[in-house]
């Protein structure tokens, strides 16, 4: 299977989860929540729908970033129409997303590697200390 294709996969898995935005309203909205992790961009979306994007990325601490595919591959996967940006709701998801292209060979910039370098030190300190109030111990 191809890397393209798996990248494909976790937005899809994010979709079915409920932790993706589709469209550039539902990505406004999760950014202005301040639910959104990573704002993709589809490599044919318009300069205005990537600078909203940008705009909407901003305002949440998110990180935003031209990704390989048309908005037609974005649709397919998401089921909805051809949407020119998608947010991932999930840090993990995100992360694997990002890794996923730089495995495939494509251009990281510097502010995204800082974003994975961030989540792992986050995820690291999750595992050695836990995460107080997320589970509850049986007594």
């Amino acid at each position: 299977m191809a890397q393209n294709d798996r990248n494909l996969q976790i937005i899809g898995l994010a979709k079915k989860a409920g932790l993706l935005a589709v469209g550039s309203e539902a990505t406004e909205v999760a950014a202005r929540k301040g639910q959104t992790k990573l704002i993709i961009s589809a490599e044919d979306a318009s300069e205005r729908s990537y600078r909203n994007a940008r705009i909407n990325a901003d305002s949440c601490g998110a990180i935003c970033m031209v990704v390989p595919y048309t908005k037609f591959e974005l649709g397919s996967i998401t089921g909805r129409g051809s949407p020119s940006t998608v947010a991932f709701l999930d840090t993990g998801l995100a992360v694997r997303f990002i890794k996923g292209l730089a495995e495939a060979g494509h251009e990281i910039s510097e502010k995204v590697w800082k974003f994975l370098e961030q989540s792992a030190t986050a995820h690291e300190l999750k595992q050695q200390h836990g995460q107080p109030g997320k589970r509850r111990q049986n007594t």
